[in-house]
Order: structure tokens, then C-alpha cells, then sequence
């Protein structure tokens, strides 16, 4: 039969009048005596976003009626899908009845019904439903559902209510509740219980974790969640909120616990950005715990030191400012909060200038940091110190003949200190350390169609020197040698120590880039002095008058892989510091991986070999597994400090998450632990819950 094509704004009188046209396709078409139109075979109308299939359809005029014969299939503009055996509905499909119906939302949650009712196009009524998001194989009783008398589906708050509802597993009852609402897969944010999470760990036994979401707006919202085992009563928060240009992020928890009998323990972490007028922006990170092992026992954090910041920054093409106030909490052992110092204060500002007459760049900077310690006591645990600094410096580089390139840089740093409570340092010095620097390079290239090569062999002459009075030593106490301060002016971290005489840098860097893409890197060089600097730790690499060897190099393939080393070698080339990391990311393996060698050194507070092997790696094994591993082994002790597994199984309904993990350190205060963790989650109720990857497919 021929297909007719027809505009049923025709037809409908109330589409006609607010111009909104509906397209029937079918292949035969036909009007009655009695003003009835009847549609049929393949019959598809379309009608402002939604598309509905199905064996014909008759429009009565007189009741302003769809009667429709299924199979019946209606997919909303929104995604929404609707089947049926048979359905009456207006014309503009907001209003009706589906029989033998189902509801399909987001392509995850169906909900089977024996009848549908619509309302007003924002409510849908479901009588006699089971609703799951598990595939549905035949007459094969899903993996989980829901039974229940009646859902309501409230498609504006995007909500789903149901009376009388049984929770099922396998076909067999779990549980029963009354009433229960829950949010449709395409809600993104909505007040109601979260997941729940079951803990167990040989400090505070078992426990479960009950986190219910409050959704206080568009702009912020606030998750508490109850922790309740045997031997703790914990209330962990967390509180959001978004601004116009900044956002607030507050998370915390308070417990009662028999680790610490009697005592109320807590924690608050708090972070902050907001972007003020004249490109300022404002940066506060606060934290703080009651006790040196409340992070390490809830699994909060690892943390041995905290830090808290208040900091505001500008950046612009010439110039930089930064002011920030920094309190430290130390939950180390070893070391109290009255002399770390807790509090430091820093300000620095730089302005870069280009004179005409020279050229180059002229870099004018200011600094003002201060420490201040709460002991009374004299000397290192109660020193307080204020500096302020200034410093001018010009550069400038050159391209000379045979394409050598060479840097000149020429400039002075000016500053004045005022220390108290350290009798072996004068309460007021001022110190002026002037400096010059020429830098040569000679970049060897050689291209071919595999690849492209740079050698590149540098010098780098510095002197400077330091008059004045002597100062302590505050802020470069651990320098490391790396091809980032190779050829610096000077390989102190700080302002209180700073390389003094005549000193070169010898080095060569070797890159090759390949046409698919890898790159390599390799950096070897050292250091040359005529006096020694014994400001430098023995295992920095740097004492003496001839530092050891730097080899430090790079692999990185466009597969997804990293290699980094960094070996610190003595002048018989024996490595006295190395430290090798590897990455690797693809669809399936996120794998980092690190080893570290440091010697002891009482200057570092290194009291022992360092050797330690870290792991933090997560493989998909295929669309439903993923395994997890992380740990540090140290080498040295022959034991390992933590060591931790995961777990995990989806599909399209359901995900599982399983971990343990053991943390073998152990103090006066603290002894060793392991946790065990699980949670179950029902996949398409909320958001960012989607099983959509591992959907279960039905054998023929």
C-alpha cells in the first residue's frame, strides 16, 4: 500500500490553533463517516520532540481521543521511553492510559506496570509496577527490583514515589517499606540518603557510614553522614557552596571513640578561592585535627604535618604579587607545634622593567617574611625572625655567531634580618650579596625522517658573594640537586643560605624527538667550586668543592607511558642518591609507580637509610572488574609500611566495591592497623550511578 504523508494540524483542531504542527507517516490512512481518522501499518507520529511507533491509530474527534493498538513504542524529547500493548491519549500525548506498559528513563531504569496514566504531561502514574535497571532476559527474574502497588514519577522534580514497595533480590523479598522516594537517573543533584558504606577496622570494628545529601540550592548543598560501629559515633559533614567568582568547600567530623576514652576528637579540612577586582584572587586552605593520629585512624589522611594558609596573589605579564600567612600543626612524634615555627608569614612582589638604552629585562623585587615560634625557650626551638629584602636584576641573551647562545645576568640582593631569642645570633644584621652570571650554550641539531636530535652542551660562570653578619638558617636547610637547578645561580631553596665565590656549571643535555611522537631526555653535568660551601648537607650532592655527578633523565611514549629517573654519583660514579618513578595511562591500566634512596643524614633529620618502593595502580580488567593495589614497602627495614586492595564488579544494575588495606607503622602513639571496606550501590537512581558499559545481553 502507498505511504500518505499528513500534517495532523489538519486534522486537530486545538494543534492548528497554536500553530504547532504533529506528522503522521502510514501506510494506509483513512477518515470515517463519523469524522473518525484511522491510521495503520507502521503508523509513526511525530510531535514536537517525541516519536511514537505503533500498530495503528485512531483519532476519535468527538472525544478528542488517541486510541492506539501496540506494540506500542513512545520516546519523549526528553529520552523518556514508554512501551505499550495498548494506549488512549489525547492528542498532545500528555493525558491517558497505557496498557501493559513500561518506562524506560535515561536508558536505565524500566519500570513495568500494568497500567500508565498521564497526567498534564509532568506526571505519570504507574499501578502494579516492578522497577529495575538489571537487563531482563525472558521470563528470568533480574538480579534485583523493586515491587510496588503504585509509582508516581514527577518528570518536573524529577522524583519517583512509590507505595507499598518491596525490595527483592533473585525474586526473593529483603525488605518492606511503606513509602520511599527516590530521585530519577537524570536528576544530578537531590536531597534523600545516599549509598551506604560498611567499614571495619581492628581499631574501631565494624561500622557502617549513612550519608544522607541536603540539597540547599542551585549554589550549595550539605552531605552528613553518621558513622556508627562498635566502638566509635562519628558525624562526618561536608558543606559546598558556589559564588559568582570564588566556590567554599568545607568537609570535617567530630567522633567519640574508645581509642581515645572520654575525649571528643575531630578534624575540619577548609578550602577557598574567590577572583577579586583588579585580577587579585584570594586562596584559603585551613586544617586542623584534635589529636597526632585522629586522620591516620578514620582513614582521613596521611598527613604528618598541616597546613594552613591564608594567601592572596596577582599575576600579570610584568609583574607578581604574592602575600600568604601560613600555621603549621605537626602530628609528628618527634616534633611539637612550638617550634616548627607554626606561624610564617611571607610577602613578595616583582616588577620586570625594559630599559632601552641596554635592553634586557630588569627584574626589581621586595620581600618581607617573618617566623614566629610560641616557646620561650632560647635558641633553635624559640628563635623568632623577621627579614626584609630587596633585589635588583638585569639579563639579557644573545645569539651569536655559529649559533651559540649566551646569557648575561648581573644584580644584588640586599637584606635585613631581626632575630630574638637566640643568643648565638646578633639581634640585628644586614647582609648584601651582589652576583654576576654569564651563560653559554651551543644547541647541536640533527633532523632526520625517524627523528629529531638536540645536543646541547652548556656553561654556566656565576660569582657572588655575601657581607654582612650571619643569620640562621630558616628556609634552606634541604637543597636538592636536579636538572632544574643544574645551572642555576644558586641551588638553595631559600634566602638564608645563598652559593658564594666562583663557581661553574658544566653540563650537555641530549633530547630526541621521534616522528611517532616519544620523546627522550638525558641530562649529565656537575658542579665546580673554588671554595666550599658548608651551608650544603653531605648527601645533597652539592658540599665540597666539587659536587657529585647529576644524571637525570626522561622517556615518555605516546602509548601512554613515563619514565623519570634522577641518580645523584660520586666521582667513582657510585650512586649516593637516586630516585626513579614510572607512569602509565591508557583505557584499561592507570598504573604510579616510584623508588627512593636517600643516605642518612642528621643535618636532613634522616636518621636512617631511606629505601622505599610506592605503588598506586587501578586496571579494568574488562567491562564489569576492576582490581586496585597501592602500598609502600620499605627496602631498608625489610618491611612493609602500607599496603591496601580494591576490588570492584559492575553491571548495568548494580556496582560493588570491596577494599583492604594494612598500615604496618607503628609509634608510642600509634600501632598498626587494618581496614576493611564495602559498598553496594543500585545503579540508575541518581546521578553519576550509570552501569551503562557493562549491560547484561540476552542469550538467543
Amino acid at each position: 500500500m502507498a505511504r500518505l504523508l499528513l500534517l495532523l494540524c489538519l486534522l486537530f483542531p486545538a494543534l492548528a490553533q497554536a500553530q504547532q504542527a504533529a506528522t503522521l507517516v502510514a501506510d494506509d490512512v483513512s477518515i470515517t463517516t463519523d469524522q473518525r481518522l484511522i491510521a495503520s501499518g507502521n503508523v509513526e507520529v511525530l510531535y514536537q520532540g517525541t516519536r511514537l511507533s505503533a500498530a495503528s491509530i485512531t483519532y476519535d474527534q468527538a472525544l478528542d481521543k488517541l486510541l492506539i493498538a501496540g506494540p506500542i513504542f513512545i520516546r519523549a524529547e526528553d529520552g523518556t521511553i514508554f512501551t505499550a500493548d495498548q494506549a488512549s491519549l489525547d492528542p498532545q500525548l500528555a493525558n491517558g492510559i497505557l496498557l501493559g506498559a513500561r518506562l524506560v528513563l535515561d536508558q536505565q531504569l524500566q519500570l513495568a506496570a500494568n497500567q500508565i496514566n498521564r497526567v498534564d504531561g509532568s506526571l505519570t502514574q504507574l499501578y502494579k509496577v516492578a522497577a529495575t535497571s538489571c537487563t531482563v532476559c525472558g521470563n528470568q527474574t533480574p538480579l534485583w527490583d523493586i515491587r510496588a502497588e503504585r509509582v508516581v514519577h514527577d518528570q518536573v522534580a524529577k522524583q519517583l514515589y512509590f507505595d507499598n514497595a518491596v525490595f527483592r533480590i533473585k525474586g526473593v523479598p529483603v525488605f518492606w517499606v511503606p513509602r520511599m522516594r527516590l530521585p530519577d537517573p537524570t536528576l544530578t543533584r537531590a536531597t534523600g540518603l545516599l549509598v551506604p558504606s560498611f567499614r571495619t577496622t581492628t581499631d574501631l570494628g565494624f561500622g557502617v557510614k549513612l550519608p544522607y545529601f541536603i540539597r540547599l540550592g542551585d549554589d550549595r548543598d550539605l552531605l552528613l553522614t553518621p558513622y556508627l560501629g562498635q566502638h566509635t559515633r562519628t558525624l562526618e559533614a561536608r558543606y559546598r557552596q558556589a559564588f559568582l567568582k570564588g566556590e567554599l568547600n568545607i568537609e570535617g567530623a567530630v567522633s567519640s571513640d574508645e581509642i581515645v576514652p572520654g575525649q571528643t576528637r575531630g578534624y575540619v579540612f577548609a578550602d577557598a578561592t574567590f577572583r577579586l577586582p583588579d585580577d587579585y584572587q584570594l586562596a584559603v586552605n585551613l586544617e586542623g585535627a584534635s589529636d597526632k593520629t585522629y586522620l591516620l585512624d578514620y582513614g582521613y589522611g596521611g598527613s604528618d604535618r598541616l597546613e594552613s594558609t591564608v594567601s592572596l596573589i596577582r599575576v600579570r605579564a610584568d609583574s607578581l604579587f604574592n602575600a600568604e600567612a601560613v600555621y603549621y600543626q605537626t602530628l609528628r612524634t618527634t616534633e611539637t607545634n612550638t617550634s616548627l615555627p607554626p606561624v610564617v608569614v611571607d610577602l613578595h612582589y616583582e616588577h620586570d622593567l625594559y630599559p632601552r638604552g641596554v635592553g634586557g629585562t630588569l627584574t626589581l623585587t621586595g620581600d618581607v617574611e617573618a617566623f614566629q615560634r610560641f616557646s620561650n625557650v632560647p635558641g633553635d626551638a624559640g628563635r623568632d625572625v623577621a627579614r626584609l629584602g630587596f633585589g635588583a636584576d638585569w639579563s639579557r641573551d644573545w645569539v651569536l655567531a655559529g649559533g651559540l647562545l649566551a646569557e648575561a645576568r648581573i644584580g644584588a640582593d640586599f637584606d635585613y634580618y631581626r632575630t630574638q631569642q637566640d643568643p648565638a645570633i646578633a639581634p640585628d644584621v644586614t647582609r648584601a650579596t651582589p652576583y654576576v652570571m654569564t651563560t653559554l650554550r651551543w644547541p647541536l641539531i640533527r633532523a632526520s625522517a625517524q627523528a629529531t636530535q638536540v645536543i646541547e652542551p652548556t656553561l654556566a660562570l656565576a660569582w657572588s658573594q655575601t657581607s654582612g653578619g650571619t643569620v640562621a638558617n630558616e628556609d634552606s636547610v634541604r637543597a636538592e640537586f636536579d636538572a632544574g637547578n643544574l645551572f642555576a645561580l644558586s641551588r638553595f631553596p631559600g634566602d638564608d643560605a645563598r652559593e658564594q665565590g666562583l663557581r661553574l656549571a658544566a653540563g650537555v643535555t641530549w633530547t630526541r624527538i621521534a616522528s611517532s611522537g616519544n620523546t627522550a631526555q638525558l641530562t649529565f653535568g656537575r658542579v665546580f667550586r673554588d671554595t666550599d660551601n658548608t651551608d650544603f648537607s653531605v648527601t645533597s650532592g652539592l658540599s665540597g668543592t666539587r659536587s657529585d655527578w647529576l644524571l637525570a633523565g626522561q622517556l615518555v611514549f605516546t602509548s601512554g607511558l613515563e619514565l623519570t629517573g634522577r641518580a645523584v654519583l660520586d666521582g667513582g660514579f657510585t650512586p649516593q642518591k637516586t630516585e626513579a618513578r614510572i607512569g602509565w595511562i591508557n583505557d584499561r591500566l592507570n598504573l604510579a609507580a616510584s623508588y627512593v634512596w636517600l643516605p642518612t643524614d642528621l643535618a636532613e633529620d634522616r636518621l636512617y637509610d631511606v629505601s622505599e618502593w610506592n605503588l598506586d595502580a587501578d586496571y579494568r580488567i574488562n567491562d564489569r572488574w576492576s582490581l586496585g593495589a597501592n602500598g609502600r614497602y620499605d627496602v631498608a627495614a625489610r618491611t612493609p609500611a602500607y599496603a591496601g586492595l580494591d576490588l570492584g564488579w559492575q553491571n548495568e544494575c548494580v556496582t560493588v566495591a570491596l577494599s583492604v588495606s594494612r598500615r604496618y607503622t607503628s609509634s608510642t602513639i600509634l600501632k598498626p592497623t587494618t581496614n576493611y571496606g564495602l559498598s553496594v550501590s543500585l545503579n540508575g537512581f541518581s546521578a553519576g550511578r550509570s552501569g551503562r558499559a557493562a549491560r547484561t545481553t540476552c542469550a538467543k
